[in-house]
């Protein structure tokens, strides 16, 4: 059984100083929900062994900032920052998953619309509740989890996933206010 979680970077300025794409960072709700993911999963173990981060500015503080909130209770992943990430289609994303080795959890912490497109391809069954909600986006800070009844990420593929959880800071206050 191998797991994959895809994050989305948090809420960015609209333009980074620079006028670079990938020099925009996160803003104050950004933080805010960065920390609250990261919380989130520190308190819903366990969490990947393996951590790819688009390289971007908004990805790497997005991790930064959720690791900072878990790092208490979880134990360190290996991270890597891989350019192949920042605006990669699901075909590059799928691709870095097929490079992991022998780790059982990776999450994935890139951009849309690539991960919106992924976690819309690898879906194959499921939460509908969860599956309902992606199909309309995957917001910033949004966590998809999926499994995948494979030995190897090799074996990884388009509509073999079980959506197991959808999850963003706005889902989890609905939840919280019920």
């Amino acid at each position: 059984m191998r797991r994959l979680m895809l994050l989305r970077h948090a809420k960015t300025e609209h333009e980074a100083p620079s006028g670079r794409d990938q020099d925009r960072r996160l803003d104050e709700r950004g933080r805010s929900d960065a920390a609250e993911i990261g919380g989130w999963l520190a308190r819903h173990p366990p969490f990947a062994d393996i951590v790819l981060v688009s390289p971007a500015v908004r990805a790497r503080q997005t991790w930064e900032i959720a690791w900072e909130a878990m790092k208490d209770i979880v134990s360190p992943p290996q991270v890597e920052f891989l350019p192949a990430l920042y605006g990669a289609d699901p075909g590059r994303l799928l691709e870095a998953v097929h490079t992991a080795d022998e780790a059982e959890r990776i999450m994935l912490v890139g951009h849309n619309p690539g991960m919106h497109e992924l976690a819309l391809g690898l879906t194959g069954g499921g939460a509908a509740a969860g599956r309902q909600a992606l199909a309309e986006n995957l917001p910033t800070s949004g966590l998809v989890m999926f499994d995948f009844a494979v030995d190897d990420w090799t074996d990884v593929a388009f509509r073999r996933g079980r959506l197991v959880l959808f999850v963003s800071p706005k889902l989890l206050k609905q939840t919280s206010s019920d």
